[in-house]
C-alpha cells in the first residue's frame, strides 16, 4: 500500500523549509567518494585473518607457504607485529571501542579476533595466501552469554535509582505486575563495509576511514602510533551507514597505519562482512525484570526496573537504559539497577538509541500489560501517569509533548475503532491487533566549533568536521547558515568530515544539529556583526566589502552546552567526548513520540504482517521537514525489523556468531515495509539550545518494537516477551 504522506511534507509551525538534499544529485550519480573509494598511489591490500576459537591461545602459526606466494608482500602475526601503544577503552577516557590490541600476543579472548594480516598486491592474492596459513590453537571453554558457566556478573552504579520506598508501595498496591523481558544480540550491518586506508608521507599520515568522529580517530591514531596528532589527517566526507558502529575508533586503524609505515607504502583494508561482526561493536543482549504497582484508578505507586546486559571480559561497556525508564512516568516510589554479565565476547557498543531501544521495549510492554490488568485503555493509562517533572529529582522537562503526540497519532491511526478484547478483531483468516508505545530520546549535545567564510559575490562556505552518516547533515548545516546569513542556500558550500576543518561533535546520540548547528549559528552571528548586525543583500555585498576594506570575511566560533566547563573545547580538539557538567538537578531535555501499529497474524500459520504504522513525534524546531521525515521513517522501519526479524544467533558452546551475513541476519526489505504515516507535532522549546532543536535521528525506533509486540498480543492473546516476535513463538 502506498504511503499516504507526501514525500515533501508541508512545514508546520516552528519548522523550516523542506529543501532537497544537499548531496542528492551527487549520490545518485555516484559522484561522492566514500573512504574506500579514495584514490591512493599504488596501494597494497591488507586482509585480516581471524581466530577460529573464542578463548585460548595460539600454539603455532606456519606462514611459510602463504608468505612465499607470488604477490604477497608480508604476513604479520603476533611474532612480527608492528609496534603500537596500548589504548584504553573510551569509557575509561581512552579512544577505542575494544581495548584488546590485535597481534599483541598469542592469547585469544573472543571469536573473530585478528590473528594475522596478509598484505599483498591485490585482494585475490591476499585471500589465497590467507587460506594457506596453518594455525594451531589450544582452546579453552568460553562463556557465551547469560547463564553460561564462567560468566561473571557485577553490579554497576549507572542507571541506579532509589526513590521513596518501593518495597512498601509495591507490597500494598491494589494491582501489581511482575514480568520479565529479553532482547537479543543485534548487529549493525551498514551498507558501507568497515575499512581503513593509510598513507605516509615522511612523518605525516593520511587516513581514509568511515568514521562518525574524525577528530577522535585522528588523536587515537596518533597516540597508538606514537606520533604528533598534528601530523595525522583523517578524511571522511561521507559515511555509508553507521548506526553507532563507526562512532568510536577501533584497533584496526592503528594496525593498518603501522603496517603502512613498516612497508613504506599505502595500505588499504576492507573488513569482510562476516568479520564486521567481531571487529566492530554490536548491541548486546539484555534481560529485564519490571515490577509495577498501581491504584485501581491507574495511578502508578511503585516501579522497579532491573536490567542486565552482556559485555566483554576486558571492557565494562554498558548502556544502563534505566536512566530513561525511571523518568518516563509519574511515580513516587522507584527502584532501578543494572548489572553486567562479562563473557568471552568482543566488546559491544553504540547502536541506534543504545540505552532506550532495549529498555523502553521492556517498559512499554509492561505498561501495556498493566493497562490490561487495570482495564484501562493503554493510551489513557499513559495519560493518567504523564508528568511534566522528573519523578526522580523533581526537575522540570524543558518541554514534554508526549500526550499531544498520542492524541494526533491516535486520531490519524483510528485507535478509537479498537476493540480492547484480545482476539476480537479479524478479517478472513487474519487476526487483527492494534498496539501503541511511547518513544523518547534525550537531547544530547557536545561542544563544537565552526568556521564561516563569506565573499563579496555573496557566496559562503561552512567548514566543520562534523559528519553526514546519511541523515542530511550537509543539508541542515547549509540551511542553518542560509537562515542566519539571509542568503540563498544554493550560494552556500558545506565542507565536513576532514580534520583540517574545525572539530565538530561525534555523529551519534542525535546531537549533530543541536551541537554543530549551534556552532554554525554562532559563527554566522559573528559574520553579521561585521556588517552591524545584518548581512547586506547580494546586490549590495561588493560595496559593503569595499567599505570594510576586505575581499573576504572569515569567522570562527566555539560553542559548548551550558555547564561544559572551561576545558570543553580543548577536550574536543583532543577527540574527547564532553557535555554539560555538575551534579545538580537539571531540566530534562527529551524528544518524544507516540507509535501505533496494526498487525495481522494468520490464524493457522501464525505468519505476522504489519500493514500500517503511525508515528507522531515532537522534537522542538524542525530545521528541514523533508530530511526529518526520512529520519523518522527509517527509525520506525528499523524498529519493525527489531520487533520481527533481527537477531544474531549465538553458538552457546563456542561463543561464536552463527548468522554473520546479510543472507541469514534478517533486516527489513521493501516487501516488509508497510504504510508508514509520519506526523511532526509542532513544539517550541527555547531552553534546549539557541536553535531550539532536539535530536530526531534515534527517537523513532524506540517505541516500535513494543508497539508491535503489544499489537501481536491484542491480535492473538499470546504475550511474547522475548524479541524478535516470530511465528514459532506463536504456535
Amino acid at each position: 500500500m502506498a504511503d499516504p504522506t507526501p514525500p515533501v511534507p508541508e512545514p508546520g509551525t516552528n519548522m523550516g523549509k523542506a529543501l532537497p538534499r544537499y548531496e542528492a544529485r551527487a549520490k545518485v550519480t555516484g559522484a561522492p567518494l566514500y573512504a574506500d573509494d579514495m584514490p591512493l598511489p599504488n596501494p597494497a591490500t591488507a586482509l585480516f585473518v581471524t581466530s577460529g576459537i573464542a578463548k585460548g591461545s595460539i600454539t603455532s602459526i606456519d606462514t611459510s607457504e602463504a608468505a612465499g606466494l607470488p604477490g604477497v608482500l608480508k604476513v604479520y602475526t603476533h611474532e612480527n607485529a608492528p609496534s603500537r601503544q596500548d589504548l584504553r577503552h573510551f569509557m575509561k577516557g581512552g579512544y577505542v571501542a575494544d581495548s584488546v590490541m590485535p597481534l599483541a600476543g598469542p592469547n585469544i579472548v573472543n571469536d573473530g579476533e585478528i590473528v594475522a594480516v596478509v598484505v599483498a598486491e591485490d585482494l585475490a592474492t591476499a585471500r589465497d595466501a590467507a587460506h594457506r596459513l596453518k594455525i594451531s590453537y589450544q582452546a579453552e571453554q568460553p562463556a557465551t552469554t547469560f547463564g553460561s558457566a564462567g560468566a561473571e556478573e557485577k553490579q554497576i552504579t549507572a542507571g541506579k535509582h532509589d526513590v521513596g520506598d518501593f518495597d512498601a508501595a509495591y507490597g500494598s498496591a491494589p494491582v501489581t505486575l511482575d514480568v520479565e523481558y529479553e532482547t537479543p544480540t543485534m548487529h549493525h550491518n551498514p551498507m558501507e563495509l568497515f575499512s581503513t586506508a593509510a598513507a605516509w608521507d615522511g612523518d605525516n599520515l593520511v587516513i581514509h576511514e568511515p568514521s562518525q568522529f574524525v577528530w577522535q580517530l585522528k588523536n587515537g591514531a596518533a597516540e597508538t602510533l606514537g606520533v604528533d596528532a598534528a601530523k595525522v589527517e583523517v578524511k571522511n566526507p561521507f559515511v555509508g551507514g553507521a548506526f553507532g558502529s563507526k562512532g568510536i575508533m577501533t584497533q584496526r586503524t592503528g594496525l593498518i597505519a603501522a603496517i603502512a609505515r613498516d612497508l613504506r607504502r599505502p595500505v588499504k583494508n576492507v573488513v569482510m562482512r562476516d568479520q564486521g561482526y567481531t571487529l566492530a561493536t554490536y548491541r548486546a543482549e539484555t534481560r529485564h525484570r519490571i515490577r509495577m504497582g498501581a491504584e485501581s484508578n491507574g495511578k502508578l505507586v511503585a516501579l522497579s526496573h532491573e536490567g542486565s546486559e552482556v559485555t566483554s571480559r576486558q571492557d565494562d561497556y554498558f548502556v544502563a537504559g534505566t536512566t530513561a525508564t525511571a523518568e518516563m512516568y509519574a511515580c513516587p516510589n522507584i527502584r532501578t539497577g543494572v548489572s553486567l554479565v562479562k563473557a568471552d565476547r568482543n566488546t559491544p557498543g553504540f547502536m541506534r538509541s543504545p540505552p532506550e531501544t532495549p529498555y523502553m521495549y521492556a517498559l512499554e510492554s509492561a505498561m501495556d500489560e498493566m493497562a490490561e490488568k487495570l482495564g484501562i485503555d493503554p493510551v489513557e493509562f499513559r495519560r493518567i501517569n504523564d508528568t511534566q517533572t522528573s519523578p526522580t529529582t523533581g526537575a522540570p522537562y524543558t518541554s514534554r509533548s508526549l500526550m499531544e503526540c498520542y492524541d494526533e497519532a491516535a486520531s490519524s491511526f483510528g485507535w478509537s475503532k479498537r476493540n480492547p478484547q484480545p482476539m476480537s478483531m479479524a478479517q478472513d483468516d487474519w487476526l487483527i491487533g492494534y498496539g501503541c508505545a511511547t518513544a523518547c530520546y534525550p537531547t544530547n549535545m557536545m561542544p563544537a566549533t565552526a568556521r564561516i567564510v563569506l565573499t563579496p559575490e555573496g557566496r559562503a562556505e561552512v567548514l566543520i568536521a562534523a559528519h553526514d552518516v546519511g541523515t542530511g547533515a550537509y543539508t541542515v548545516m547549509q540551511q542553518i547558515a542560509a537562515d542566519e546569513l539571509g542568503i540563498d542556500p544554493a550560494a552556500i558550500t558545506v565542507r565536513m568530515g576532514d580534520t583540517t576543518l574545525p572539530p565538530g561533535p561525534v555523529s551519534g546520540g542525535s546531537m549533530t544539529t543541536a551541537s554543530a548547528g549551534s556552532a554554525v549559528k554562532a559563527a554566522c552571528e559573528k559574520v553579521r556583526q561585521r556588517f552591524g548586525g545584518t548581512v547586506p543583500a547580494v546586490d549590495d555585498m561588493s560595496a559593503a566589502f569595499r567599505k570594510l576594506g576586505s575581499n573576504r570575511i572569515e569567522e570562527y566560533a566555539e560553542w559548548a552546552p551550558p555547564g561544559s566547563g572551561e576545558d570543553a573545547i580543548k577536550a574536543l580538539y583532543k577527540g574527547k567526548f564532553g557535555g554539560g557538567g555538575g551534579d545538580e538537578p537539571k531540566p530534562l531535555m527529551y524528544a518524544f513520540g507516540a507509535e501505533f501499529v496494526e498487525v495481522r497474524v494468520h490464524r493457522l500459520t501464525r505468519e505476522i504482517r504489519v500493514p500500517r504504522m503511525t508515528g507522531a513525534f515532537a522534537a522542538g524546531r524542525i530545521v528541514n521537514p523533508r530530511t526529518a521525515r526520512s529520519q523518522y521513517l527509517g527509525g520506525m522501519i528499523w524498529g519493525l525489523g527489531q520487533a520481527l526479524l533481527e537477531k544474531t544467533e549465538l553458538d552457546l558452546l563456542r561463543a561464536r556468531y552463527i548468522n554473520d551475513n546479510i543472507a541469514e541476519y534478517l533486516v527489513a526489505v521493501n516487501a516488509d515495509v508497510p504504510e508508514v504515516d509520519i506526523i511532526m507535532v509542532p513544539e517550541v522549546d527555547n531552553q534546549v539550545n539557541s536553535l531550539g532543536v532536539k535530536g530526531i535521528g534515534e527517537v523513532s525506533n524506540v517505541g516500535t518494537a513494543a508497539a508491535i509486540a503489544n499489537a501481536v498480543y491484542h491480535a492473538t492473546g499470546r504475550r511474547i516477551r522475548e524479541l524478535p516476535v516470530t511465528m514459532d513463538k506463536l504456535l
